[in-house]
């Protein structure tokens, strides 16, 4: 991979010894637990992770340094390097490497910023096969997932995610940390993944699409900004039922309000 595909993809390497063993004893593996690693990269990660886990699956999409990393494995039976892009991973077969029944699924990674979203999202749609992330990330997105109501940051990815996840930023991390270093900030954000959702959901597709709407016109009131999906006696009628005043704006709103709003209101207009 060349340097101008790396800097496309946002690859800011971490080099900062004393923050990979932070991040190493934040993750918790044991040697019951299958870990994987997206982004290896160097290694720096990995060499510690496969010291302490029963299993470690690194990821990695630069053939070149694949083939570094694949060396190291041949002398570490623990560790298998995989040449893969961790947007399309088939992170729900990661349970079957488990070395022990009860193990659990850690992943952990240094996001490439430019390829975060998309990864979040193929983590988000295996999160019924994962205990629990432990990851780098640009620092306004971690600040997106943990935002509480009421602040700037907090949206639609706020509400999905800490409706399935427990959410901790655990430190932020300064460009230095990092060759090259990046223009932004980073943060260490944890999230330990939910058996059943924080509140009560009917129907987790329906709660997510009203979510979406909610938050897709921000300037305009929940009553409006719903009316853009749904007809409008049956926003008045659902927000009613869900006893929330729709003159609010949906930042405003908590996950329980969500909810009640998604049970009462039903599908999309058709759907």
């Amino acid at each position: 991979m060349t340097r101008t595909r790396r800097q496309a993809l946002g690859q800011h390497f971490l080099v900062d010894q004393a923050l990979a063993d932070r991040i190493v004893a934040a993750v918790g593996a044991t040697p019951a637990d299958v870990v994987c690693e997206i982004g290896a990269g160097p290694g720096i990660l990995t060499e510690r992770l496969a010291e302490r886990a029963g299993r470690l699956v690194a990821l990695e999409v630069d053939p070149a340094l694949h083939r570094r990393l694949s060396a190291r494995a041949a002398t570490r039976q623990a560790l298998d390097v995989r040449l893969t892009d961790a947007r399309q991973f088939a992170y729900e077969a990661l349970a079957e490497l488990r070395p022990e029944p009860d193990g659990r699924v850690l992943v952990v990674g240094n996001l490439p910023y430019a390829a975060s979203k998309p990864i979040l999202l193929r983590l988000f749609e295996a999160r019924g096969s994962i205990h629990a992330l432990t990851l780098m990330l640009q620092r306004e997105v971690a600040e997106r997932l943990a935002a509480r109501p009421g602040s700037r940051t907090y949206g639609a990815l706020s509400v999905l995610w800490q409706v399935w996840a427990d959410l901790t930023i655990l430190e932020h991390v300064p460009p230095g940390a990092f060759r090259p270093p990046p223009a932004v900030a980073s943060a260490v954000i944890r999230a330990v993944f939910r058996a059943s959702p924080r509140v009560a959901i009917d129907d987790p597709a329906r709660f997510g699409g009203v979510v979406k709407v909610a938050f897709a016109q921000r300037r305009k009131t929940l009553a409006n900004a719903l009316r853009a999906a749904f007809p409008g006696e049956r926003v008045a009628h659902a927000l009613g039922l869900a006893r929330v005043d729709g003159r609010r704006r949906a930042e405003s709103l908590d996950l329980e309000e969500f909810a009640r709003i998604a049970r009462f209101l039903g599908g999309p207009e058709g759907a």
